[in-house]
């Protein structure tokens, strides 16, 4: 059986540092970038009331490991007047609470090749949580995934990984070319940091 169990999983030693790897985003033009990318994308609206989310997203939402989606706070607390505050308001699984629990259900969506999924568990080693022991060069292994699968949060930690030469060889160009990626698709943040780098090489 070539399945990792979650035991496993959570402690493997971090892999070397490794060099770019995936397809280089295709270059993006100044007309195309101030032209497109002003909708926000799938994920930054609430799936329930279907309103914008504040930015920014973690601070007024709540994602829901069962079913990928990010719900508004304003659904939560809806949901929790409502007496269902132990299931997810989006689509009613009882809601997990353990890290182990949490991790299983979103491997279960990785495995299926679920973008968001595969974005959240990307996150969650870099950052070393969940009970996972940080390994950054996995984080950018499963961000690389989630980007060749559509997800623009994992174009904009690649931008910013390639950028900045954490955990990959430094490629600026390559970082700039993600984001713009994500840009031109709506993601707010790419936009951002895209305007930080002009403005740093003063095109204001």
């Amino acid at each position: 059986d070539d399945t990792m169990s979650l035991a496993e999983e959570q402690h493997q030693p971090p892999a070397p540092a490794v060099p770019a790897a995936g397809p280089l985003p295709d270059a993006v033009t100044e007309e195309e970038l101030m032209s497109t990318g002003h909708e926000l994308p799938e994920g930054h609206t609430c799936p329930l009331c279907c309103l914008p989310i504040a930015l920014p997203l973690a601070k007024h939402s709540q994602f829901e490991s069962c079913c990928m989606k990010r719900v508004c706070d304003g659904c939560i607390l809806a949901s929790h007047q409502r007496g269902m505050g132990k299931i997810c308001a989006f689509c009613r699984t009882p809601t997990a609470h353990s890290d182990a629990s949490i991790l299983a259900q979103v491997r279960k969506r990785v495995d299926a090749r679920d973008p968001v999924a595969t974005e959240f568990l990307a996150g969650a080693y870099y950052r070393g949580n969940y009970g996972l022991q940080q390994d950054i060069p996995r984080a950018i292994e499963l961000w690389t995934e989630a980007a060749l699968l559509g997800n623009l949060i994992a174009h904009f930690n690649l931008g910013r990984m390639y950028f900045k030469g954490e955990g990959v060889e430094k490629d600026v160009a390559r970082g700039i070319r993600h984001w713009q990626h994500a840009a031109i698709r709506g993601n707010p943040d790419s936009r951002f940091m895209l305007g930080i780098d002009e403005y740093e090489n003063g095109n204001h």
